[in-house]
């Protein structure tokens, strides 16, 4: 919604960005789609007030990461790569990758996917004898929520894969009504 706005040149208001924003990362994400201010409700009910003390240092460290001056120069700044859904390519494909270099084993990714996603992450054991965790690639969807849950950075990638063909669902669509489904 917040690109939707971005994207309408009549539109000359400050968007103020809501909804599921309960760490810095997700306030800068709503900025960089065009939101110059962003609100937050619920993770405060549970998190407390402290949370956006933590918002504030998180975007302060990013800020000064990315060698900007102030939250203001994030505002708008991925609009350009906003699509709507039906220009989306339907053959897009990432798949999770597990770097045991920096998974510490607490088996998050695991639980959730087994859980809630496609059960597509599996216990393997290393030569040395040790358990390790593995993508079975070929199953994943892509769907992020392993990464989400880590609380080891750079410890699982989502990795670009190569497709073919590129089609739209408004592609799909039209064929579809031309070809007959």
């Amino acid at each position: 919604m917040v690109a939707e706005c971005a994207t309408q040149p009549d539109i000359q208001v400050p968007i103020s960005g809501i909804g599921g924003i309960e760490n810095w990362q997700d306030a800068v994400e709503f900025m960089l789609m065009g939101a110059s201010n962003v609100q937050v409700c619920t993770a405060a009910m549970h998190h407390g007030f402290r949370i956006v003390e933590d918002m504030i240092d998180g975007l302060t460290n990013y800020l000064d990461e990315k060698g900007l001056n102030s939250a203001m120069d994030l505002v708008g700044q991925s609009v350009s790569k906003y699509k709507k859904w039906g220009d989306l390519d339907l053959n897009h494909k990432r798949v999770a990758r597990i770097n045991q270099d920096y998974c510490i084993h607490c088996n998050k990714c695991h639980i959730s996917c087994e859980d809630a996603a496609h059960q597509c992450i599996e216990f393997y054991t290393e030569s040395d004898g040790t358990r390790a965790l593995k993508v079975r690639e070929q199953d994943c969807v892509g769907c992020n929520l392993c990464s989400i849950v880590c609380p080891a950075e750079g410890a699982i990638e989502m990795i670009e894969q190569p497709s073919d063909v590129s089609m739209t669902w408004n592609e799909r669509q039209r064929l579809i009504s031309v070809f007959g489904g």
